[in-house]
This record gives structure tokens, C-alpha cells and sequence, in this order.
């Protein structure tokens, strides 16, 4: 699949769960975060990274439906109409556009979605085959990711678990985790 598909994708079925939120308060996996705090997270990191790069981005509404629909749109623009733009400036050097976002966004929608999900009382659209994928890439860097400060401590998850529970763990989420 390629990075607009990919991006196109992975937006859709996190948009899904916004329009299916009905308390943007409510606590998620992420300690100290609600609702949302997981959407300001998925709009703003991205503008603010491609901002460092020279790409300014449009803002975005404020209510949360419309601010995912408007940051979905305005980053599938970029895997759309600039696939091949190379950006530097970025702590990771010069990189295709799409080739970029689509390895540190797109796959942070995907855990994301898994916290807003169980957040709002959703089904999480995470599925086994990415999840092993992602986990299995993952534990090749984990020093990097532990060291960046955006994983916490992995919590312990049995290898008789599924990947799912297995990835949400090793980015230091309890897969057992419900709302109190």
C-alpha cells in the first residue's frame, strides 16, 4: 500500500471514532489525557514538525469533528499532491514527504486509535497484521523510542497475547485498561 493509501486509510477509520465520540473529556489510556488531548496531539504535532521543514498548514476549526476532517484533508494533500517533495530540516534529514509522515504519523494515528477508541467506548480499528508488523519494527529501535521520551515504560504483556495487546503494551499502555 502506498503512503496516501496508507494515510487514507488509517484517517478514515480515526475519523470514524471521532464522529463517534460523545464526551471529548473522557479519560484515555494516556495518563493525564482525554479525548481530547488525543485529537490536539494528532492535529498539532504534525503542523508544528512540517512547519520546522518550511510546509505551513492551514489551521484548523476548533470543533473536534470539523478539526479532523480539516487536518485529514490538508495532510492527504500532501501524500496526494507532493508524494515526491523532499523536506530537510528535520532530525532525520532530507526525506521524501510522504515516505516521512508516512513512517512517524500515520502510524502514531494508528495507536491513537486504539486510545480514543476505548476512550469513547468504540471498538479499536487496530488490526493483528499491522500490529505485529509495527511491533516487530518497533522493538528494533526501542532504546531510540524509550530514550525519545514519547513511549513510557513497556508494560508487561504475556507472549500468549495477541499482537494488538502486545503493541499496546510495548508502548507502555495496559491492553486491560478501562475508563473508571
Amino acid at each position: 500500500m502506498s503512503p496516501a493509501e496508507n494515510h487514507r486509510n488509517r484517517a478514515a477509520a480515526f475519523g470514524g471514532l471521532v464522529a463517534g465520540v460523545t464526551d471529548w473529556s473522557a479519560p484515555t489510556p494516556v495518563a493525564g489525557w482525554t479525548a481530547r488531548d488525543v485529537l490536539t496531539h494528532l492535529v498539532s504535532w504534525p503542523a508544528a514538525f512540517l512547519a520546522s521543514a518550511g510546509i505551513d498548514l492551514p489551521p484548523v476549526p476548533s470543533e473536534p469533528v470539523a478539526a479532523w476532517t480539516s487536518h485529514a484533508a490538508r495532510l492527504q494533500a500532501l501524500f496526494d499532491d507532493s508524494p515526491d517533495l523532499v523536506i530537510s530540516g528535520t532530525p532525520m534529514g532530507p526525506q521524501p514527504v510522504a515516505e516521512l509522515l508516512d513512517q512517524i504519523y500515520t502510524g502514531d494515528v494508528f495507536l491513537h486509535s486504539w486510545d480514543l477508541a476505548l476512550a469513547s467506548g468504540q471498538l479499536p480499528p487496530l488490526d493483528e497484521e499491522t500490529s505485529a508488523m509495527m511491533l516487530a519494527g518497533m522493538t528494533t529501535i526501542e532504546p531510540m523510542l524509550r530514550d525519545s521520551g514519547q513511549y513510557g515504560p513497556a508494560v508487561h504483556v504475556g507472549a500468549d497475547r495477541s499482537a494488538v495487546d502486545r503493541l499496546i503494551g510495548f508502548i507502555g499502555r495496559d491492553p486491560d485498561w478501562t475508563p473508571s
